[in-house]
């Protein structure tokens, strides 16, 4: 028993030592993954980069409908080449269609009574004036004639004829001249047409309708989306169904507005865009002396870059961080150079990076 006893505590013994030496011996380090990034030059700028599209001015482009709507079709891919004027995405545009096509009908019809206003008098209008002169000259002729009747039986023998009846024959016949005078002013007031006015009206009633169906196609064309310009399409981020505004459209990824298309130039032209600290900025050489190396983080790739303008603004650096609000107002400036072709490694915009400016 007290053999066993001993023989388990040696083994311990051991055991411990053995522990002890091996957690006292140091294990080498790892390599890194890759060469970290240093300052090529002797004073060199150190500041963050974000890969876009060689643009004459500003970023990529961001596309925004004009008008909100429900998305109906995309009909094109990320990646994919298009030309300017290229159908990018189409929305619902069911009620702006049928507004359009009530309003061309009725521009037709106020053309079709403008048409029928400058045709008067119509042939048919004018016979029936015709007919009722025709009627109140018959009426006048036969008052006048029984007036005439009347007044000689009374001037021979007054007592034929009783002074009622003169007298109503004598309104019969006033009645007849002016039912005539009516008539033939009825007549000629058909005969002359329409009103200048009322034409006037009916043409800029007209006119109005039809500026009217021009605006509403030319709203009904904003349910496209073109490419303003030959590109590639960087991102497409809604899908068919989904609603989309003038302030673009809902990503669940970042709880925010994202543009709805974005579009930039083909990938073998490419710029780095610097955000250098504003407290760096007095270091700055000359723009003619700017000279930068970009380092691809993740690589030991360094590239050479040409300058090509500053953006003479010191804004916040929400392009890095994505956020409006910060604890410290940093500010920064922008700086571009443009990215020689490179076939080592592919390159994406939006792609950080780090550059070293120097002179």
């Amino acid at each position: 028993m007290r053999k066993s006893v001993f023989a388990l505590s040696g083994i311990g013994l051991i055991a411990g030592c053995a522990l002890a030496y091996l957690s006292a011996v140091t294990q080498p380090p790892l390599p890194p993954a890759f060469t970290p990034t240093t300052n090529p030059y002797p004073n060199g700028i150190y500041a963050n980069g974000i890969l876009e599209s060689d643009q004459a001015s500003g970023e990529n482009i961001n596309i925004y409908p004009e008008v909100p709507g429900t998305v109906k079709h995309i009909s094109v891919s990320e990646g994919q080449q298009v030309k300017e004027g290229t159908i990018l995405l189409e929305l619902d545009d069911s009620i702006q269609k049928a507004t359009v096509e009530q309003l061309q009908s009725q521009a037709q019809a106020a053309l079709s009574l403008l048409e029928e206003v400058k045709a008067q008098p119509r042939k048919e209008t004018l016979d029936i004036a015709e007919a009722q002169v025709t009627a109140a000259e018959t009426s006048w002729k036969t008052t006048h004639d029984e007036l005439a009747k009347q007044q000689t039986a009374y001037n021979l023998d007054p007592k034929s004829i009783s002074k009622d009846a003169l007298d109503t024959a004598a309104n019969a016949f006033a009645t007849a001249a002016a039912n005539l005078d009516v008539a033939r002013k009825q007549r000629d007031l058909t005969r002359a047409g329409a009103w200048i006015y009322d034409i006037h009206s009916q043409e800029r009633q007209y006119t109005a309708l039809c500026s009217s169906s021009r605006s509403a196609e030319a709203l009904l064309s904003k349910y496209r989306l073109r490419a303003p310009k030959d590109g590639v399409v960087l991102a497409v981020n809604p899908t068919v169904g989904t609603f989309v505004s003038p302030q673009g459209t809902y990503d669940t990824y970042t709880q925010g507005m994202a543009p709805v298309i974005v579009l930039g130039s083909p990938h073998t032209r490419l710029n780095v865009r610097c955000y250098v600290d504003e407290i760096l900025i007095p270091r700055l050489p000359d723009c003619s002396r700017l000279k930068a190396q970009m380092s691809i983080r993740g690589s030991g790739v360094k590239i050479p870059l040409e300058f090509v303008r500053v953006q003479p603004v010191v804004s916040p650096k929400i392009e890095l961080s994505d956020q409006r609000l910060e604890r410290v107002d940093v500010r920064v400036l922008p700086i571009v150079f443009r990215v020689p072709k490179c076939t080592e490694l592919s390159l994406y915009p939006g792609q950080l990076v780090d550059v070293y400016i120097g002179q």
